[in-house]
């Protein structure tokens, strides 16, 4: 059963690795400029230690509650190297302590309280936690996010993000942003193009808070993501199914 499982996934895996290389071609990119998170969630734990089998060394993760019972568990049974996990769905503010002790990575810090949560609870464990900024560049009221969908709001956005200049232990590693979902994938592109062009802005206006990365793309995107500049992408079901 492990083998067939170990199997299933390289295959997978290695599709996804050609494609993501031929999208980073296409965009004249290097494939080691785009990491890889491998979207366990709702996965067992066989299929997780098989992903990290076959190489995958970022997982990401959905839900604390599965973050709780995941982490501990793969770090009994899988002797190679460590996973880094990521914590990529809405957090709420009652569980920042559970994510700051179980992930190395945050992809959905969505607002200044937020922030101060989780740099307090950074700064008792005397350590940095790389964040990355969830921005709302699509204008959907069922996204979380900082509202980031019109450009003529962005100064404003910038002088509320400078706050950010003062969390000592965050690392803002950049921003994220979830996608429509469309029919057809190239019809994503405005919206990664869009959190692209909010970064350029942002590190325009408040030099050193924001960092260079991108997390955008999905299976059913990350092609395109890949093509406008990713520098994550968080795929589950090319990877899993």
């Amino acid at each position: 059963m492990a083998a067939e499982l170990n199997r299933k996934i390289a295959g997978n895996l290695a599709r996804v690795e050609a494609r993501l290389a031929a999208a980073c071609m296409r965009a004249g990119r290097q494939r080691s400029e785009v990491t890889l998170v491998a979207v366990s969630k709702t996965r067992s734990l066989p299929e997780t230690i098989a992903a990290c089998a076959c190489g995958v060394r970022h997982l990401g993760e959905n839900r604390v509650e599965e973050l709780q019972v995941k982490v501990p568990a793969l770090a009994q049974c899988w002797q190679g190297e460590p996973p880094i996990w990521h914590m990529i769905g809405h957090l709420q503010s009652r569980k920042v302590r559970d994510v700051v002790s179980l992930c190395q990575v945050l992809h959905s810090l969505d607002s200044l309280v937020l922030a101060t949560k989780l740099e307090a609870q950074a700064t008792q464990r005397d350590m940095i936690l790389p964040v990355l900024l969830e921005c709302n560049v699509s204008g959907e009221p069922n996204k979380y996010g900082f509202h980031a969908w019109e450009q003529p709001g962005w100064p404003a956005l910038a002088e509320e993000l400078l706050h950010l200049g003062e969390c000592k232990h965050l690392q803002v590693r950049g921003l994220m942003t979830m996608a429509p979902i469309v029919d057809e994938p190239q019809a994503a592109r405005p919206y990664f193009s869009r959190l692209r062009e909010l970064r350029a802005f942002l590190q325009r206006q408040i030099p050193g808070v924001i960092g260079p990365d991108l997390s955008m793309g999905m299976t059913d995107d990350f092609e395109i993501a890949a093509e406008e500049g990713a520098t994550l992408v968080r795929i589950g079901r090319a990877i899993f199914d």
